[in-house]
Parts: structure tokens; sequence; C-alpha cells
């Protein structure tokens, strides 16, 4: 029986797939997904269909993909980072379980290391406590919305890692999320900017709360917000764990 495999293909390089996640790719005949991250692992998708659809096109993805694996083929839809991390996995999982059980595709969820984590590692070890990972961008979530859960991150001294932190649209929502969180934390606070995790271009920014919002900030750059305890040392980001030393 055929299977759709959604995968997390990392944040970028090939070096940084799991196995399990090229061992998905390479077993599928067809391969879906954002066109952006399909070009990451053209490398390894010769002779495979490809179904790649711009932003905004991930039902009608997702339902190729699942018509694909109806016909019999082995199918792999592919999202950056972890595709359980703001990827395509809850989408394809709710359209199979919305089908008959009899005319359900078999499924599997592979994981993958996602952006905050490739980021954090860049920045050094920003993440070894409590943190909230939220993304500013309004496409599926109200912006009000997003403010309350910043605002909760903020009043709980959780470390907080922005996704999708500006676009050509959204030029506005980083000052908000400054502000709320200059009401709570020191201005001296460390903030890390990574822009292009793992892939070519990759760029990293130690900066502070209330400096970070002049440093270039893109779709593709992930923002890692200190709490309290976290420090800079040598250049690196670290939030201390509680081991006594």
């Amino acid at each position: 029986m055929s299977k759709i495999f959604v995968v997390g293909i990392g944040p970028g390089g090939l070096d940084e797939m799991t196995p399990k996640a090229h061992r998905a790719i390479e077993a599928a005949q067809v391969v879906a997904g954002y066109n952006t991250y399909i070009k990451l692992i053209e490398k390894i998708l010769g002779g495979k269909k490809i179904i790649g659809r711009a932003m905004m096109q991930e039902v009608e993805r997702c339902q190729l993909a699942i018509e694909e694996a109806s016909a019999g083929s082995d199918v792999a839809v592919v999202s950056s980072g972890d595709a359980g991390v703001y990827g395509m996995a809850g989408l394809v999982l709710e359209m199979i379980l919305d089908l008959p059980e009899k005319n359900r595709p078999q499924f599997e969820i592979i994981a993958g290391v996602s952006a905050v984590n490739a980021a954090a590692a860049i920045l050094g070890a920003p993440l070894m406590n409590d943190f909230a990972i939220i993304s500013l961008s309004d496409l599926m979530t109200p912006w009000e919305l997003i403010k309350k859960r910043v605002l909760a991150a903020a009043q709980g001294d959780f470390v907080i890692a922005l996704y999708n932190p500006k676009s050509k649209r959204r030029t506005t929502q980083l000052a908000e999320v400054q502000k709320i969180l200059l009401a709570f934390r020191e201005k001296n606070t460390p903030v890390g900017i990574v822009t292009n995790a793992g892939r070519d271009g990759e760029t990293k920014i130690i900066s502070t709360l209330e400096n970070f919002i002049r440093e270039e900030v893109n779709m593709f750059s992930l923002v890692i917000i200190g709490n309290s305890q976290t420090f800079i040392k040598e250049n690196f980001m670290i939030t201390p764990r509680g081991y006594k030393l």
C-alpha cells in the first residue's frame, strides 16, 4: 500500500537532514513542497515527480499529494525544519483523517531539526531553560492574540524564540514586541539573530533588547530573546540551567 511521509528536512543543508528523513525522500516516487524547500534538496530528487507550489497553496499541495498516494505512489511532503513546528504535519494529518478509513493512505510523520534548534546552536546555548516559540506571522493567527502570547511569555520570564519576525508586509510588529518585553526585562537583555541558519549566507548577530530592532532582520531570520538570567560570554548566548560551578 502506498504511503505518505511528512518529512522535516532540517534548516537547509543536506548534512543537517536526519538519516530517516533522507531515506524517506529516497523511497518516495513523488515529492511535494514549497518551491523554496524543494530547491534546498534538489540534489537528491533526481527522477522524482515534483509537486512544487508557492506559499499560501498548502491545501492544494496536500490534496495533490494525497491523490498521488491514492493512485499508488509513495509521496514525501516536505517542510523545512521540523514538519510539526509551523510545518505541514497538522494539515496533512487532518486531511488524511477526514477521509473514510478504507480510503486513507498509510502515513508517517518524520521529525527534523527545527530552525530554532539550529539557530540556538549557532548562538551558543540560549535554550537551556524554559522557552516559548512564537510566530509573528498574522496570516493564520490574529495579531492581537500573538501579542497576548508575547505578553504571557514575557510575564513568565521565558526565553522567547520568534519565527517570522518580519516581512515586506509586516514591518512594525517587532517594535511592538520590543515594547511589550521592555516592560518586564532590562534593556541589556541579550538577543540573538540568526538569518539563513544552515543555508548559504548564514549570519549571526548578538545584540540587546534595546538595540536589536536596528539590526537586519527578514523572513529568513530567527530571533531569540534571553530571559532575566541569559548572559553573553565571548559572543555566545548562554541561559544557565542552574548548575553550580
